[in-house]
């Protein structure tokens, strides 16, 4: 007998007892007593839900285009579909992020809120499945196996669009101050040591065309997850998936999102692959490695302000000490480095479980997706942060930058055409004791040769 307030779901498995009103059903009321792992759910990543919505419905178009889903079930599967799309019902995805069975718990938690929600728009109470199903229905002619790795990647293509806004956004920032700082004579250093002049605005516009080639390179790489196995089911075979229904899912997927998606040469292969995701990890690592060198800079520039090299002043954010009065840290650049750790760190958790696919499936698509998922919104928000709390905010301490470069050390090296190596470093020795450059020069100048003197 079902206690009131709950009704009962049946599965391969058994029964479950589960609220009336619940748009979730048995598998992942399962699902959410199996993986107890992280406390993070689904609902965390509202795009990527939004994304499987999308890819719902173009199944769901197919089927209904091919005459194997009947009218009113399609209308109210859309509907579905899109108030999932528009952020609706984000509590009924409660599923563990860590997950076992390569996403299955995931499509399932998909599929039963889309058929739960379509059958209130039928006029029936969730559970009723007589009326829509969330298998026979919602997820016909599909595979986890096809639509999880679909929607991951079209979750990812629009995230990398952000991502790539926000680092244009820190490239023009950085273009600006070195256009600001061009006139400003500083000290170059190699190995931490002094070696020869340049300006400000020359390191600042260096960032800014080191960025800029990531900017360019990421949607070049995201472009990769345009090709689909949309109709593969299970393992790319397309088992009990009609003829000319992936042609459809996919033209409709494409039209639906203004994404050019394309179905994949090789079914099967495209089943296992995951090499378009560590390409795309990748290139996170490499624009984060980047991220954090310049960070670093920033560090090293803006250090002292008394006792460090003092170039640059960053804005104070925050007081730094709770014991020394006045102490300003440069915690944006800190916690941008410790994104880019974080992101170095997902990218061998996304080559591991790339390279842990057996025969034709990988099972670890959901740390893979997660990991990817955390890289390009962790990136895109320090970024932005980087952008907004520190680089356009930076000063040029223009006294400090021109009192290393007055001991006239660094000049030596522009005497090297002129006087030799050895002469030139006798020139740099005298000034490390004290000379000027200009009587340092002319000691040396008096043990020269006399074609030396000439030269």
């Amino acid at each position: 007998m079902t206690r009131q307030g709950f009704r009962i779901e049946q599965d391969t498995l058994g029964v479950r007892e589960l609220p009336t009103g619940a748009l979730h059903g048995s598998q992942t009321d399962r699902a959410i007593e199996n993986f107890r792992i992280s406390g993070r759910t689904l609902a965390e990543w509202p795009d990527f839900i939004a994304a499987f919505a999308s890819v719902k419905e173009a199944c769901a178009f197919a089927n209904h285009a091919l005459g194997k889903l009947p009218d009113s079930k399609y209308r109210a599967i859309v509907m579905a579909c899109g108030e999932i799309r528009s952020g609706q019902h984000r509590d009924a995805f409660a599923v563990d992020v860590f997950q076992g069975g390569a996403g299955t718990s995931t499509n399932m938690n998909v599929n039963e809120v889309i058929a739960n929600v379509a059958l209130r728009h039928l006029g029936r109470p969730p559970g009723s499945y007589d009326g829509l199903h969330p298998i026979n229905d919602v997820n016909m002619s599909q595979s986890t196996n096809d639509v999880y790795p679909t929607a991951v990647r079209l979750a990812a293509i629009k995230a990398s669009v952000a991502l790539t806004a926000e680092l244009a956004r820190l490239v023009s920032a950085f273009q600006r101050k070195g256009q600001a700082f061009q006139a400003i004579a500083k000290l170059g250093r190699t190995q931490l040591q002094d070696a020869v002049p340049m300006t400000l605005g020359q390191e600042f516009m260096a960032f800014a065309v080191t960025l800029a080639e990531d900017a360019r390179k990421l949607p070049e790489v995201a472009a990769n997850f345009t090709e689909v196995s949309l109709g593969g089911t299970a393992i790319g075979t397309g088992l009990n998936a009609p003829e000319g229904y992936a042609e459809i899912a996919v033209r409709r997927l494409s039209d639906q999102t203004g994404i050019p998606f394309v179905r994949s040469q090789n079914l099967i292969e495209a089943t296992w692959d995951m090499g378009a995701f560590v390409l795309y990890s990748g290139m996170l690592k490499r624009t984060a490695s980047k991220l954090s060198k310049i960070a670093n800079d920033l560090r090293l520039l803006s250090s002292g302000p008394k006792g460090g090299l003092g170039e640059i002043r960053l804005p104070a954010r925050q007081p730094g000490s709770s014991i020394m009065p006045s102490k300003v840290n440069p915690v944006i650049p800190e916690v941008v480095n410790q994104v880019c750790f974080h992101v170095t760190g997902n990218d061998i958790t996304i080559t591991l479980a790339a390279e842990a696919g057996q025969l034709q499936l990988n099972a670890m698509m959901p740390v893979l997706a997660l990991k990817l998922f955390e890289s390009i919104e962790y990136m895109t928000t320090a970024i932005r942060t980087f952008t907004d709390l520190c680089v356009e905010g930076i000063e040029a301490d223009v006294e400090n930058c021109g009192r290393a470069l007055s001991s006239g050390v660094s000049r030596a090296t522009s005497l090297v055409p002129s006087i030799g190596y050895e002469a030139a470093a006798a020139v740099a020795k005298l000034l490390d004791e004290g000379e000027t450059f200009e009587a340092a020069l002319e000691k040396v100048q008096k043990s020269l040769s006399p074609q030396q003197s000439q030269a």
